[in-house]
């Protein structure tokens, strides 16, 4: 066969076209034109949009399994937690019966020797309940916004308290909202009772602290004072604000130098102050306290000024 006959075109399966090299750097090119103007311009978002919609139905066939699976395991999961919970509950509830009947034979005898002995009846505190609206734009206080205020019946002094313990003090009330300076400000001050040693002394707020966890110290606190770490302190009630017994903080740190007077004790707030939502304002204490006899027709009497009492 002539040469020239023969046919020298390369069969379709080694016709390449355009180079390879040239694909790839078109196709680089036109990707990173588009990853830039989808970052700057968000050209592809309408795109993106119209194919999130068309396959979301898609997307939920695919995941109903899942889902189905999902929801198998939590319902048995959720029935042997509840069979637990409520055996939990159960338990609870008796212990909690025995311990409420003789709750109220404690209360009876105490009410007889209180009655016995001429003492004030025991207060019942009053309280409101309020939400944190948002804490105080200034960067140098600890203070929170509550949405209770003057036209709801909360005065200034009230504590403030919340599942912990005590979160702090009303400083400033308006007719619908009142202003709570937290313990760990470092202006407030909280008189405390130690309840293992049954000593007073008084708590200061240290902002200094906050980021060990802490917020607060005791101050005035001589060298060889018995308090040790753990120690929880209480409010102690002498100051006529807060109601004894409630929990204020836990002595985290015992600093005793030598040549010092005062020993450096650091606590840490019972009351978690960064993530508290619902509040109790509780009236102050001086409010709430019974006259004794002889003070209700003093307390009626009109007291005149000294250059008014005699003629």
């Amino acid at each position: 066969m002539p040469l020239g006959t023969l046919d020298r075109t390369p069969p379709p399966f080694f016709k390449q076209g355009i180079p390879a090299l040239t694909k790839l750097v078109f196709f680089s090119a036109l990707a990173l034109f588009l990853m830039v103007a989808d970052t700057r311009f968000k050209v592809t978002q309408p795109l993106r949009a119209a194919m999130a919609t068309v396959l979301h139905p898609v997307e939920r066939v695919l995941l109903a399994p899942v889902r189905a699976w999902g929801t198998v395991h939590d319902y048995f999961a959720g029935v042997a937690e509840a069979r637990a919970g409520e055996a939990a509950a159960l338990r609870r509830l008796a212990e909690q019966s025995e311990r409420a009947s003789r709750v109220d034979l404690h209360m009876q005898e105490n009410a007889r020797l209180r009655e016995l002995l001429g003492l004030r009846a025991q207060v019942s505190v009053r309280s409101e309940a309020a939400e944190v609206l948002y804490e105080a734009s200034d960067p140098y206080t600890r203070k929170l916004i509550i949405d209770r205020g003057a036209n709801h019946g909360i005065e200034a002094a009230s504590p403030v308290i919340d599942a912990d313990g005590v979160l702090g003090q009303v400083t400033r009330v308006y007719p619908l909202a009142s202003e709570v300076t937290l313990l760990t400000d470092k202006d407030a001050a909280i008189p405390v009772l130690n309840t293992r040693t049954k000593a007073r002394a008084a708590a200061y707020g240290d902002p200094g602290t906050l980021a060990a966890g802490a917020g607060m110290e005791l101050r005035f606190l001589s060298n060889n004072a018995d308090v040790q770490p753990g120690d929880v302190l209480h409010t102690s009630g002498v100051d006529g604000i807060y109601p004894p017994g409630l929990e204020v903080a836990t002595v985290v740190s015992v600093d005793r130098r030598s040549g010092q007077t005062f020993a450096k004790v650091v606590l840490a707030p019972a009351a978690v102050q960064g993530s508290v939502r619902h509040v109790l304002v509780l009236e102050p204490l001086n409010l709430q306290l019974p006259p004794r006899p002889g003070e209700a027709a003093a307390s009626a009497a009109p007291v005149l000024p000294q250059s008014a009492e005699q003629p």
